[in-house]
């Protein structure tokens, strides 16, 4: 069972995102051939601490400027040159108006090219539904040779990142803009194709990934203390999807509720769906965005808006117990 944040820790907020540049300097430093291709964000998607770790390390920053698809380009340019190319971007962006090169150019030929957009879901507060992507997840998942890395904090999305560097052709690892408490203790190593048991129960289990996963596991506070028995996991890596981990969980409980920041289609309830569908049969519900685009609010504001608060997700475990 991995290590989770101690009472103390959990109290530290940073944003995922907040890994991303930090975690390619400390890659470079330990030989791997890290290289970042950013379109015009490298200081928002944090790409620009890497370059300013050291000397050496700014040629290793390409900026393409506003101009999406060439970044992806670059990148696979660069991964056939040998190297391990990061993009950056945000990630409606960064998967959204670049899904053409992504399937075409990136996972047609498997390079080792790494997806890793920021200000992904409704964390991005503020800039509102045209900025705020929660179809990344589908579109990335959808495509062959591509895996989906989903972290819920910053210690789990510079596992990800290094996960994404060590695994050889695509990967996406889907970042946020907002500082979230954390989950995972520092310098916690996570697995690619594994779900997570963060907290056991016996009446529901709740699959949970990215800012969702500190959600369910205040649910499961509240739940607690009404008498309600649930199972928390973080389903960390949404493709490949840790199937047994979850169908054992199922077969425990006998109810699952998905929680994502992401719409409930093409996503991780859509995967968790498909999975129990043909292992363990059982009754379920989601949490997470129905068919609608964003609106412009302070994040937590948003989470009640929509529905994806703990409140949320405690209803969702009552309509299933009921």
């Amino acid at each position: 069972m991995v290590k989770l944040a101690n009472p103390e820790e959990s109290q530290v907020k940073k944003a995922t995102r907040a890994a991303f540049g930090a975690t390619l300097a400390e890659l470079a430093d330990s030989g791997v051939p890290v290289v970042a291709v950013d379109a015009d964000l490298s200081g928002s998607t944090t790409t620009k601490k890497f370059a300013d770790a050291k000397p050496e390390y700014e040629g290793r920053l390409f900026n393409t400027g506003i101009a999406e698809q060439n970044m992806i380009d670059v990148a696979a340019g660069l991964a056939l040159t040998g190297k391990v190319a990061f993009t950056g971007s945000f990630a409606v962006f960064g998967t959204g108006r670049v899904y053409d090169q992504i399937r075409n150019t990136v996972c047609y030929s498997n390079l080792d090219v790494k997806i890793a957009p920021t200000h992904a879901g409704v964390s991005v507060g503020p800039d509102g539904g045209s900025h705020q992507m929660l179809e990344d997840v589908s579109l990335m998942r959808g495509l062959p040779n591509m895996r989906v890395l989903v972290p819920a904090d910053f210690s789990a999305a510079r596992s990800a990142l290094k996960i994404a560097a060590a695994t050889p052709g695509p990967v996406y690892v889907r970042m946020g803009r907002a500082s979230v408490p954390s989950v995972y203790a520092e310098g916690v190593d996570l697995e690619m194709g594994r779900a997570y048991v963060l907290r056991e129960g016996t009446d529901a289990t709740i699959v949970a990934c990215g800012v969702e996963v500190e959600q369910a596991l205040k649910a499961a506070d509240i739940l607690a203390d009404e008498g309600v028995s649930v199972e928390v996991i973080d389903a960390f890596s949404v493709k490949p999807l840790d199937v047994d981990t979850i169908a054992a969980s199922a077969a425990k409980t006998g109810r699952v509720v998905v929680a994502e920041e992401h719409s409930i289609y093409g996503g991780l309830a859509s995967a968790v769906a498909e999975a129990l569908a043909q292992t363990r049969p059982v009754p379920m519900r989601f949490v997470g965005m129905r068919d609608v685009f964003g609106k412009s609010g302070e994040f937590e504001e948003l989470l009640g808006y929509f529905g994806l608060d703990a409140a949320a997700i405690v209803e969702a475990v009552k309509s299933l117990m009921a």
